[in-house]
């Protein structure tokens, strides 16, 4: 039997478990659910809504992204209505396809094309991030929004001093910070304990402001950065900090990436992993690897751990900081709107109307993924030192990191 439109609203907000509406080409309104609709997709053209059933979630949203649907309320009541309804596991042979065949035109496995992949997103500029990340860091991952946290930058300030504590990082220390981005944690973490640190980018843009930015500091003694694969090891460090770095491995590099991180580091030392991860085998979304992280693939916890104790790395500690992600995400989601007439006058034909939708629904839609009562996706801090640690070399409980 054919379902009817009505009849396909209404199963998909008993799934949701939230009311709204659809508005079709010819203008007809069709609502479902209990109470006052939270949000109305208004489809303009008749192949908008054809592809939205044959794709699902991805045929809504490039549709949206194309201006061939807009959504009127609340976006993220529904992101998270389209993923509790299962709308994002629809068509599954179709987006599985495209997604392999992503893979093969996008792997991170050639440096060149991992660089390119980096540059795409990363590289698009100090300015744009400095309108929306928080100031004057401009940490571009999840935030610690530990109990009576006010605001973006103190929660990120936090973050890094939670990081510093479970690295034990002292004065006179060499860290590297693989992936170090604008250089916040660097900048904050030797103002916090005199460590001396080493920052590794792919991304060209990043490492030339992060190299300025040493230079104008005048801490180029104290503080360095190189431009370079996240495989490519130069030495072995006393601690290593990597936060944000592992879904940029790529699907099959997962194993090659946790090798460099262990011979980044001496003996006996200490480093932390801080990285979205799937909880059990999981295809990493394909919206977010075709419109917004080329190349990214969410390992799984399990597999991560594998892959580092096989490298001879003892797990000392994992936290999952996943409701932590969905603070930051918000506040990254509000300040990306506010600013949104600012962004746009940086390179109007860059910062275009479908660039907005893209970064809005991810912002958002990341939000309300991390959100999910039954998600699968997670942000997990991982501690390890390189060799077991011994009675002496290392606290025999956490006290020390949780105290204020």
């Amino acid at each position: 039997m054919v379902m009817s439109l009505q009849q396909v609203i209404t199963a998909l907000a008993e799934r949701a478990g939230r009311a709204f509406c659809v508005v079709t080409p010819d203008g007809e309104r069709l609502c479902a659910g209990a109470g006052e609709p939270a949000f109305t997709v208004r489809f303009r053209t008749d192949r908008a809504l054809a592809g939205t059933f044959l794709r699902g979630h991805m045929g809504l949203l490039e549709a949206y992204f194309d201006g061939s649907v807009d959504f009127e309320g609340s976006l993220g009541a529904a992101m998270a209505a389209g993923m509790q309804a299962g709308l994002d596991v629809q068509a599954p042979a179709l987006n599985a396809l495209e997604n392999s065949l992503l893979e093969r035109r996008t792997s991170n496995r050639d440096p060149a094309q991992a660089k390119a992949n980096a540059r795409a997103h990363y590289g698009l500029g100090e300015p744009f991030y400095a309108l929306w990340l928080d100031e004057p860091l401009k940490m571009y991952t999840c935030a610690y929004w530990r109990e009576g946290t006010v605001s973006l930058e103190q929660a990120q300030r936090g973050k890094i001093e939670h990081v510093c504590r479970k690295l034990r990082l002292a004065r006179g220390e060499r860290y590297v910070d693989i992936g170090c981005g604008f250089g916040g944690f660097m900048f904050h973490a030797w103002r916090l304990t005199g460590a001396l640190g080493h920052g590794i980018n792919t991304t060209t843009e990043q490492v030339r402001w992060v190299d300025d930015e040493i230079r104008r500091r005048g801490l180029q003694g104290e503080l360095s950065v190189r431009e370079a694969d996240f495989r490519e090891v130069d030495g072995e460090y006393d601690k290593l900090v990597s936060i944000g770095v592992l879904e940029h491995a790529g699907r099959d590099q997962l194993a090659e990436v946790i090798k460099a991180h262990a011979d980044f580091l001496r003996p006996g030392g200490l480093g932390l992993l801080h990285f979205i991860g799937h909880v059990g085998p999981a295809d990493t979304e394909l919206f977010i690897r075709k419109h917004v992280f080329p190349g990214g693939w969410i390992p799984g916890l399990a597999e991560t751990l594998v892959a580092m104790e096989r490298c001879g790395l003892e797990i000392l500690d994992i936290e999952n900081l996943r409701r932590h992600y969905a603070l930051t995400l918000d506040v990254w989601a509000q300040r990306f709107a506010a600013n949104w007439p600012r962004i746009q006058a940086l390179d109007r034909s860059r910062f275009d109307e479908r660039f907005r939708r893209i970064w809005m629904c991810y912002l958002v839609g990341c939000a309300q993924m991390f959100r999910l009562p039954e998600g699968k996706t997670h942000l997990f801090q991982v501690l390890f030192s390189k060799g077991n640690v011994t009675q002496t070399s290392h606290p025999m409980t956490r006290d020390d990191v949780h105290a204020r």
